[in-house]
């Protein structure tokens, strides 16, 4: 038995960013994950594979849809489902290998198995109960359920995202219930792959929380690429009969019910902590209404010397969010001061268009009872966004009308999981609209339209 200064549980991005941090700092670490890899979710069966589906589908759509349009000639290709499946598992095993290494090289213990907390201080894995001065909790999340539907990842017909990632076969006709970030990137992936893929979501709107303008412009793109959405639908089950799932759905606004059939069921309706068997109840660390773990501002439960991060406390369910707090809750650990601007904290769907936001949305500002204003700026005026055949959206930030502060910043378009750390940066230095519109931008960019759209908080953009 090792006696260590931190023991963190979960290997997911908040997890081992958080081990490596506190190895860097000094502290002796060691690491608690249970499957044969490191990475968690994210890098197995979630943000890593997905992103590979994604860029492989959006090179077929290429091939088919832009190609013969540049003057590139010649047969269309096939979807080789199999080798198509091997790239994506190549993408996975390279990032969790290089995960390892880290490990290795940062002399932290790998502890292999699942953790309970015997009591602060206590970590058993197996059979051994290790002691640590300090315990981090990054054991992430898992699909959340519906009740009346029934996952079987193994039958490949009714799945979750971790089984829609590995599906026997490219199904014909799919049925995605949930119209966030994970149904819509998946189903994008699948139509663009061949599949009649209908979104099926109980709101009224996709993507909830998202700027309203966005959502709408971003659902028009979806359905010229051949998604569609049934709104307003509250899912009451799904049935299993020869091979195929018929779904059944009321509409709200009257009552109507409803079915649909297809050869497989994707259930993307969110995702919930997932604390089971960590023992929290024995050692008394609090969990909110909703199953997350209770934290403070430094990220201590109600237990000195536990803590938690990621996906299991409240707060967006983002890879990156779990990393800084995995960073920032080794500083403090380490004796040092951890910080995490909440504010600042950038979202983005990897379909095609990309959607990317942080901040604010403009009903959000709104709601704020402050005066804003607001520019924007579309893609149909930036070259190098017309010359992807990319030029469908638009750029749109959010000003304090009084300091000109930028307070948000809405993208979808061509990269704008990349774009939108510009304004990321600009946020995190307190910068104006105008402190962007006054940085010059190369030409030509995508980037261009995010100085457009500053200008266009001012006196006005300049190729709109």
């Amino acid at each position: 038995m090792s006696t260590y200064d931190l023991i963190v549980i979960g290997a997911g991005p908040g997890g081992y960013v958080c081990a490596i941090r506190a190895a860097q700092l000094g502290l002796k670490v060691a690491c608690v994950e249970g499957r044969e890899t490191l990475g968690g979710t994210c890098l197995n069966v979630g943000c890593i594979p997905s992103k590979a589906l994604l860029h492989a589908s959006h090179m077929l759509h290429e091939t088919h849809e832009n190609f013969e349009k540049m003057g590139l000639m010649g047969a269309k290709p096939k979807v080789d489902w199999g080798k198509m499946q091997g790239y994506k598992a190549e993408t996975v095993g390279g990032n969790t290998k290089g995960i390892e290494f880290l490990f290795k090289k940062n002399k932290i213990d790998w502890l292999k198995g699942w953790a309970s907390i015997e009591a602060p201080g206590k970590v058993k894995v197996g059979d051994t109960t290790h002691e640590t001065k300090n315990i981090v909790i990054a054991t992430g999340s898992e699909p959340a359920s519906l009740k009346g539907v029934e996952v079987d990842n193994d039958a490949g017909i009714v799945v979750d995202s971790t089984g829609a990632l590995s599906l026997p076969k490219i199904p014909k006709s799919m049925v995605v219930i949930g119209a966030g970030v994970i149904g819509l990137e998946l189903g994008s992936a699948y139509a663009r792959l061949g599949a009649e893929v209908t979104v099926v979501e109980f709101l009224d709107a996709i993507t909830p929380g998202m700027d309203g303008e966005v959502q709408k412009q971003f659902q028009r793109i979806l359905a010229k690429q051949g998604l569609k959405f049934v709104l307003g639908a509250a899912v009451s089950g799904v049935e299993v009969e020869k091979g195929k799932a018929e779904v059944k759905y009321k509409l709200r606004k009257d009552d109507s019910e409803h079915e649909i059939k297809a050869e497989c069921v994707l259930v993307a309706t969110g995702r919930r902590p997932y604390v089971a068997g960590l023992g929290l109840d024995k050692v008394g660390v609090a969990l909110t209404d909703r199953g997350f773990v209770q934290i403070d501002d430094h990220w201590q439960t109600s237990v000195k010397g536990i803590y938690a991060i990621g996906d299991a406390v409240p707060g967006p369910m983002l890879a990156h969010k779990a990393e800084d707090e995995g960073m920032a809750v080794a500083e403090v650990i380490a004796g040092k001061h951890g910080h995490v601007n909440y504010d600042v904290i950038p979202g983005v769907i990897y379909t095609t268009p990309e959607v990317a936001s942080v901040g604010l949305t403009e009903e959000a500002a709104k709601e704020s009872g402050r005066k804003i204003k607001v520019g924007k700026f579309p893609f149909m005026g930036n070259a190098r966004a017309k010359a992807l055949f990319q030029a469908e959206g638009f750029v749109k930030m959010i000003a304090d009308a009084e300091t000109d502060r930028v307070l948000g910043c809405h993208i979808i378009g061509p990269n704008a999981g990349e774009m939108i750390h510009e304004v990321c940066v600009a946020m995190e230095f307190g910068a104006s609209a105008q402190d962007i519109a006054l940085t010059c931008h190369a030409h030509p960019t995508c980037s261009e339209a995010v100085r457009e759209a500053a200008l266009a908080c001012g006196d006005g953009a300049i190729h709109a």
